[in-house]
């Protein structure tokens, strides 16, 4: 139920990159949320046309959902890690990333043919 989607308007990303970045985000969502990683969705969508204060340097936007509330310390510590995570992998600027969190009512997000409310 908790996701993590990246948009960056980096291209021609390899795949081991791809996968070794998703693979961490996908593990750190599961720990700062609590919830099982079966559950967690990761994805990236590399080449998105962006800028950022006007400029076209390597850009991220990402928007974090989950099912429940998050705190103000949880999104904190997200921001930070995801961040971290983003310039280790993608040597994107964390003053460059914006992090969007969403908290979603179980029964507005749906899964095997129900919700989770």
């Amino acid at each position: 139920m908790p996701l993590i989607k990246v948009q960056t308007s980096i291209a021609n990303l390899d795949r081991p990159t791809v996968e070794g970045l998703l693979k961490n985000l996908s593990a750190k969502l599961a720990k700062h949320t609590g919830k099982p990683e079966s559950y967690v969705m990761t994805a990236l969508e590399p080449d998105v046309p962006m800028s950022f204060g006007g400029k076209f340097d390597p850009v991220c936007y990402i928007e974090v959902k989950n099912v429940g509330s998050m705190t103000s310390s949880q999104t904190q510590a997200m921001s930070q890690d995801f961040c971290q995570q983003i310039e280790q992998a993608l040597g994107i600027s964390p003053n460059r990333i914006y992090i969007e969190f969403n908290d979603a009512k179980g029964y507005m997000w749906g899964w095997n043919g129900s919700t989770f409310g």
